[in-house]
């Protein structure tokens, strides 16, 4: 059995206040991940039915189910606590104040892939942890400080939710696996290591019509195969949910792409900077990849807003450089 979550974090993070501190909100969300996991088990029971839609749409123009705000609250619920000032998520418009002691800037999704829920498919909860730059209690100062570059994330991860529950997880110092064993977060065996090369790609093929000439130019050089510019042949994977496709490519190398397209409110990318490709990108990074936006690397892009979409292309580095240099 590998070592667990908590020990672990003891031993890869400084054990002063900040690296305490950032040790107990992983926990934290940890202990928020094993509830919500409980409850997607039981979803589909008649007292159950979690992927109902439930209000109107979120603060991000997405539907809601009722799994979101659950997931949500037990997140809230975990990290009230002297280490997180504010909490910021995909499912509210503005800051949620928690502690004004607090180090620590929050933001998540709490359920990413959500519309998958009833198709027994694999969704997950996305964090990012950063650093709080001002020393007023006010949402409106916070705001600022979680709009900083992902650059500056002191730690990230993310949960799936399927046949097991996991984590890969980084503080900054490589990436590492998790596994939950009954009520424990365990380090698995294999190590989060991106080869160079890939081939594999994830990407929704029926918005072909709607993409760039770049998207489109990179994909058929990957559909040529071994007679193409690639000159190899690659395999076609997509879940529709970004941690299970990052899963996978943490597995077993490739690219994945959410690029801008032509469609209404897809013309600066679909995901959000915030909440999705700022941890994605640090985990990619710490794990030798790269992740951009098709031009510039996720992490060094600065927040203008909380919910600012960008594309995102992610994963080993040859084949996203290869995506990028279609563009010069």
């Amino acid at each position: 059995m590998g070592d667990r979550l908590g020990d672990y974090l003891s031993q890869s993070i400084e054990q002063d206040e900040s690296g305490v501190a950032v040790k107990n909100t992983i926990l934290s969300l940890s202990n928020a991940a094993k509830k919500i996991a409980k409850f997607l088990a039981k979803n589909g029971l008649p007292e159950n039915q979690f992927g109902t839609q439930v209000g109107d749409i979120n603060s991000d123009g997405d539907t809601q189910k009722a799994l979101d705000l659950i997931a949500d609250e037990n997140i809230v619920t975990a990290l009230k606590n002297k280490n997180v000032v504010a909490y910021f998520s995909e499912e509210q418009e503005s800051a949620l104040l928690l502690d004004s002691e607090g180090n620590l800037i929050v933001c998540a999704d709490p359920l990413d892939g959500s519309s998958n829920i009833d198709n027994n498919s694999s969704v997950g909860t996305i964090f990012s942890i950063l650093p709080r730059k001002t020393e007023d209690f006010e949402a409106e100062q916070l705001l600022r400080d979680a709009l900083q570059s992902g650059i500056n994330q002191l730690a990230s991860g993310f949960f799936v939710y399927g046949p097991q529950t996991s984590l890969i997880l980084t503080t900054g110092k490589g990436a590492a696996a998790f596994l939950l064993d009954k009520e424990e977060f365990f380090k698995m065996e294999w190590e989060p290591n991106l080869p160079t090369k890939g081939s594999q790609f994830a990407i929704n093929m029926s918005n072909m019509r709607f993409w760039s000439k770049r998207t489109r130019r990179y994909i058929q050089s990957c559909l040529d195969g071994t007679e193409g510019t690639f000159a190899k042949n690659y395999n076609m994977r997509w879940c529709g949910s970004l941690v299970a496709d990052a899963w996978r490519i943490f597995r077993e190398g490739g690219i994945f792409l959410y690029p801008e397209d032509k469609r209404d409110n897809y013309n600066e990318g679909r995901l959000r900077l915030v909440y999705e490709a700022n941890p994605i990108s640090f985990l990619v990074e710490q794990a030798g990849g790269r992740a951009t936006d098709g031009n510039t690397d996720i992490l060094n892009i600065k927040p203008g807003t909380l919910h600012q979409r960008v594309p995102l292309i992610f994963g080993s580095e040859e084949e996203v450089n290869k995506y990028e240099s279609l563009n010069k």
